[in-house]
């Protein structure tokens, strides 16, 4: 097969069909992951990319190959995928590429129970033996069998989060011609669980994996303009933004203003802690301060993580933590197999703002209680040059305190703190900066990009 290098990443497979990534490499992946999870069975699921049937395919020729029954899901979002595996018990490989754009295509794994498989539980270990070829075992082939689970997936988020006596509310959805087009009508539409108190306008539903309206990823502010836009014409009390494979979810308010992803998972820990006073609650590093207060103050223990899905599984595992929430919109459910799933989290800020009379601008205030930048990248040659000059500069000041769980992150007296990492794919220092107030903000923001760009 050679060298599988380009296309395995940290969490996942990723590559450009076809010149990194086609068929015979699906069929290689497939038979190795059947291999190295060593269950009876699998579940298959794919996104609408035009690509995914066919790659999703070839990978269940290769599991089945090595006499693994393999469950085809069809079509679906990530977190469809990981309720499978969940609920089947049996370990998972998602066709996706999430927000990329046309041309990409990936296979997200786990293993039984939706746990993670990353580099160090278990891809590097399938890339090693996709590359040097898994013989076919004599005797028996798997089979390979179409399953409907859409329905299940949507009457178990369902019975999560009660939202039939909420107050009518009015929800503009941007799908992003992603899978939220698919998922959004089965678990809030009226077909076939019954009508909810929700008048729906969908934005972007039809399933096009070339995105003609806009990138399925709404972490860049320019792909929210058509949702902000819709709510305010129409006048609706909330808008919902999911990326190409719905496992994030973004939240813009009444006014059509976003709602940082750090506010909703503050406003979602403290629904959980309702439910189970006392219990763990993990965020990661560069979530609003504001988070773990919240947290603290509703009688929640906060854990601080590291960025990235297998640290706060791993987290949550050890733990017992009942809920994760990260500032890119990724929400962690222990009662969802302690993966993320956007759909949930969405549940949980309808029930809350149907709860009760408040306009969502004025619910999610009180979780929003310091000015950030935001994720600033700039392109760095040396990134352990410029970090450390950046250490040098302000871990030195009077009351810095500086710590190094995720990159470099130093914390002031007066509340204010940054974040300084490095990308791990790019040469790319990313940074975050929180403050009391938007000046503070502004100011130690320029101050450190001064350093880094410098």
């Amino acid at each position: 097969m050679g060298d599988l290098g380009q296309i395995f990443k940290a969490y996942d497979v990723r590559g450009i069909v076809p010149d990194t990534f086609d068929s015979t490499v699906a069929r290689a992946v497939g038979a190795a992951f059947a291999r190295v999870v060593d269950a009876p069975s699998v579940v298959v699921a794919h996104d609408m990319r035009p690509s995914s049937p066919e790659l999703a395919r070839a990978f269940a020729e290769g599991a089945a190959d090595q006499g693994t029954d393999v469950v085809m899901a069809g079509l679906g979002s990530t977190d469809l995928l990981y309720y499978a595996s969940g609920s089947l018990d049996m370990p998972g490989a998602m066709f996706t590429a999430s927000h990329n754009p046309a041309q990409y295509n990936g296979i997200k794994m786990c293993r039984s129970g939706a746990a993670p498989i990353g580099a160090d539980s278990g891809l590097a270990e399938i890339r090693e033996l996709a590359e040097q070829g898994v013989p076919a075992p004599a005797g028996r082939r798997g089979s390979i069998t179409d399953r409907e689970l859409l329905t299940p997936y949507a009457e178990f988020l369902r019975s999560l989060v009660d939202l039939s006596g909420i107050r009518p509310l009015k929800v503009v959805v941007d799908a992003g011609n992603g899978m939220a087009g698919l998922t959004v009508p089965a678990v809030l539409g009226p077909e076939p669980l019954g009508a909810l108190p929700l008048d729906i306008v969908p934005l972007y539903f039809e399933l096009d994996g070339t995105f003609p309206n806009h990138p399925a990823n709404p972490l860049d502010p320019d792909n929210l303009v058509d949702l902000q836009a819709k709510v305010r014409e129409t006048g609706a009390d909330i808008g919902l933004a999911f990326d190409g494979d719905a496992d994030r979810c973004f939240v813009v308010d009444e006014r059509g203003e976003p709602v940082p992803p750090s506010a909703i998972t503050a406003l979602v820990a403290e629904r959980e802690l309702a439910k189970e006073p006392g219990a763990t609650v993990i965020h990661n590093l560069i979530t609003s301060r504001a988070v773990p207060e919240i947290i603290r103050e509703r009688g929640g223990v906060p854990v601080r993580t590291r960025v990235g899905h297998s640290f706060i599984k791993g987290s949550m595992a050890e733990t017992g933590a009942i809920f994760g929430g990260e500032h890119s919109a990724h929400y962690y459910f222990r009662e969802f197999w302690r993966a993320d799933t956007g759909m949930l989290a969405a549940l949980h800020v309808l029930a809350a703002l149907g709860g009760g009379a408040q306009a969502l601008s004025e619910l999610t205030r009180q979780y929003t209680r310091y000015a950030a930048s935001g994720e600033i990248n700039s392109e760095v040659a040396d990134q352990e040059g410029r970090t450390a000059a950046v250490e040098a500069e302000f871990g030195s000041r009077p009351g810095a305190e500086v710590d190094r769980l995720d990159g470099l992150t130093v914390s002031f007296a007066d509340g204010s703190w940054f974040n300084l990492r490095a990308s791990n794919t790019e040469p790319l220092l990313r940074l975050n900066v929180e403050a009391p107030d938007t000046a503070g903000m502004e100011r130690l923001r320029d101050e450190v990009l001064a350093v880094v760009r410098g």
